[in-house]
């Protein structure tokens, strides 16, 4: 299971996002079962790889959220300049 990066990430919609999510949960779920009855895992990264793939997910849902909910910052004006005499 390769690294997602936040930049494929990004460029899923929502609900591509929700459906990666919970496949990802699904696949740390069994892996977890697999490891609680004492299995050897084949690859003992991938229950980290796992975790890390879903706070990424989360992540960016929350940035996109905040986002799409905040306005957006006005710019601020620059300091009228000072006259030299």
């Amino acid at each position: 299971m390769p690294l997602l990066r936040t930049k494929e990430i990004r460029a899923m919609d929502a609900e591509g996002r929700e459906k990666k999510l919970v496949e990802l949960r699904d696949e740390l779920m069994h892996e977890r079962g697999v490891a609680a009855m004492g299995g050897a895992p084949p690859n003992p990264g991938k229950i980290r790889a796992l975790r890390k793939n879903i706070a990424r997910i989360l992540t960016i849902a929350h940035e996109e959220a905040r986002l799409g909910a905040a306005p957006a910052p006005t710019p601020k004006a620059a300091p009228p300049a000072e006259e030299k005499a």
